[in-house]
């Protein structure tokens, strides 16, 4: 199995776990570090609705957590006709930890939609790098 593939399934098998009794909107996101390492994290809503926590979110939280500092590649996977594009607050959070290159494959239950790079989703963006140059 390709590592995409790899990251697939592991979306998909995480976005099953997405807790969202209000929009039953379920969101699953995989992340590969560049050595391979896999880390996952769904949506978790919240009766309070800004309270909740993204997909990407959760994923890039459990990366940290086990060690991790690195994005090599991304699946974000939803439901529906749509393309399920990671928010600006996580396409900022993804720019903490990716470089401009970075593929972010958008997926959907039949598999990947489209991939672009987070300079495509993120043009022109603010990271670390801005505040090193002070």
């Amino acid at each position: 199995m390709s590592s995409l593939e790899t990251l697939f399934e592991a979306a998909r098998a995480v976005q099953a776990k997405a807790y969202v009794p209000y929009s039953r909107f379920k969101v699953g996101a995989a992340i590969a570090t560049p050595e391979g390492r896999v880390f996952t994290g769904c949506n978790v809503e919240n009766a309070a609705y800004p309270v909740g926590s993204c997909a990407e979110a959760g994923a890039i939280s459990a990366m940290i957590a086990g060690g991790a500092s690195r994005i090599g590649e991304i699946v974000v996977m939803g439901e529906g006709e749509h393309l399920v594009t990671p928010c600006g607050g996580c396409r900022q959070r993804i720019r903490e930890f990716a470089a401009p290159d970075v593929r972010i494959h958008i997926a959907g239950p039949e598999g990947i939609r489209r991939s672009f790079t987070l300079d495509e989703l993120l043009p022109f963006s603010f990271g670390p790098d801005n505040l090193t140059d002070r």
